[in-house]
């Protein structure tokens, strides 16, 4: 008897998770059915929005419905975040998120006000971005470990400049710290403008820069690159070493750009959304402004975007807790 209404249980189970199946299926297939947002934390203008509208056209013209792009700046895009943390998992609301908003910010604030592994549910990766390593020309170092060399004879006497306290190229900056065992003096400017323009005119030694800014500046004379920050060499810069051929072994740095929804968002309206924004990202228009952004595209699942979430978290806690801001209020 017990046999028998265990095999019932177990009937009624496997016709529960199909008739879940179906539902979530239908749910895709008349997916959407109306407007989509897209929440950006920054202004318009900047990469992040240029990224967004870009991808929000295509997928619009894919998906039948506007894709709308809606600005939300401020506290390092985490005000937009928190807006899609908040919003019902039914994919009217996604974030166009980087690097700041779903690793550097969720570490280093304890009211951040979301768990980026567990608010958010990983749709797409649209692409990654390195840094180069460039310096005053007037210094005397003509690779990177000439400049490492020089750091560790002279303690606290070198300087690098960023856009600010906590953003990506100040943490790559602690990371060298970390995996050189060097002693640099953080420079915060309020702007990527200020920071490069720093070491042009000197009064800082080095920095971390996009290559898209970064290499007119090297091929004008005013800065020289040492290094990049990618696993492989940059494209527009094949004779510029990366950071592990420079001596630093595993030493890659980058940041990144995705689309992420609510947690709890079905499986399928996230696999429609990963396909219908992959094949955005093929589209030569879409290419072709990518490159000039120095972004490197993915062509990812969500399962793989979802692991290398958790991946930049696992290796920018040491950093930014190196750096005394983990968990700051």
């Amino acid at each position: 008897m017990r046999d028998k209404w265990g095999n019932l249980a177990a009937v009624a189970v496997v016709g529960l998770a199909l008739a879940g199946l179906t539902v979530e299926a239908a749910w895709a297939q008349s997916y959407p059915a109306r407007p989509i947002r897209m929440l950006v934390g920054f202004s318009p203008g900047g990469p992040a929005d240029v990224m967004a509208r870009l991808i929000g056209q295509r997928m619009s013209a894919s998906l039948g419905q506007p894709v709308v792009v809606e600005n939300r700046p401020g506290a390092g895009g985490t005000i937009a975040a928190r807006a899609v943390a908040d919003s019902d998992p039914d994919g009217y609301t996604l974030l166009l998120g980087n690097t700041s908003t779903l690793v550097i910010s969720p570490l280093m604030y304890k009211n951040v006000g979301y768990d980026a592994l567990k608010a958010f549910a990983p749709i797409a990766r649209l692409g990654t971005t390195s840094d180069i390593l460039v310096i005053n020309p007037s210094f005397p170092a003509k690779s990177l470990r000439e400049l490492i060399a020089y750091a560790k004879a002279n303690p606290g006497k070198l300087n690098y400049s960023t856009p600010g306290l906590g953003t990506p190229p100040h943490l790559i900056g602690e990371m060298l710290k970390l995996r050189a065992g060097v002693a640099i003096v953080h420079v915060p400017y309020k702007s990527g403008g200020q920071s490069i323009q720093a070491v042009i005119a000197g009064e800082v030694q080095f920095t971390f820069e996009n290559p898209a800014v970064a290499l007119p500046l090297v091929q004008a004379g005013v800065v020289r690159a040492l290094a990049v920050t990618s696993a492989a060499r940059h494209p527009q810069a094949p004779d510029v070493p990366t950071l592990v051929e420079g001596g630093l072994p595993d030493f890659v740095s980058v940041s990144f750009t995705g689309v992420v929804g609510r947690a709890g968002l079905p499986g399928a309206i996230v696999d429609k959304l990963n396909a219908v924004i992959n094949e955005s990202l093929k589209a030569p228009d879409v290419a072709a402004t990518l490159a000039k952004l120095a972004v490197d595209v993915q062509n990812e699942t969500p399962a793989e975007f979802g692991a290398f979430l958790a991946d930049q978290m696992t290796t920018m806690a040491p950093v930014i807790k190196a750096a005394g801001l983990l968990g700051a209020e």
